[in-house]
């Protein structure tokens, strides 16, 4: 990476480089398809996917959304080959910033218990945990 980078949302058009990004990360899991994670944040107004972009080419991205209570952050993603240079930060603060503008007066995202890196990451840009118990139903069959 040369080049400034710049953020800007998302385009249909970035559909492919989307996913391959989130792919790389290992952020894909089999019972969500991460195209249609990706399609329906464009498709609304109260959610985006911001991307990161360095000489031409997609290097990390956030997706942002809100409920009108307050906002989420999922999908934060920086290029394997990128990382540790301060673009998840960037990501995370653009993020903010959207989210803020939104209104949103807190943000909360999801990280698994066992994502100490992740977990660690996010505690140094001052999230916290929270004594919450989160449960979930299936209302559909999910992939193995």
């Amino acid at each position: 990476m040369t080049g400034p980078v710049t953020v800007r949302p998302c385009t249909a058009e970035d559909r492919d480089a989307v996913v391959a990004l989130w792919t790389a990360c290992g952020l894909v899991v089999p019972w969500n398809d991460p195209a249609a994670d990706f399609a329906l944040a464009l498709s609304k107004t109260s959610s985006t996917v911001l991307a990161a972009v360095a000489d031409g080419r997609l290097v990390a991205t956030a997706m942002v959304g809100q409920d009108g209570h307050r906002g989420w952050i999922y999908y934060v993603a920086v290029d394997p080959a990128l990382q540790g240079r301060g673009l998840g930060r960037r990501m995370v603060a653009e993020a903010e910033g959207w989210l803020a503008a939104a209104g949103m007066p807190k943000v909360q995202l999801l990280v698994r218990e066992t994502n100490q890196r992740v977990l660690a990451f996010y505690e140094r840009l001052g999230y916290a945990k929270s004594p919450v118990t989160m449960m979930q139903k299936w209302l559909t069959n999910p992939s193995p």
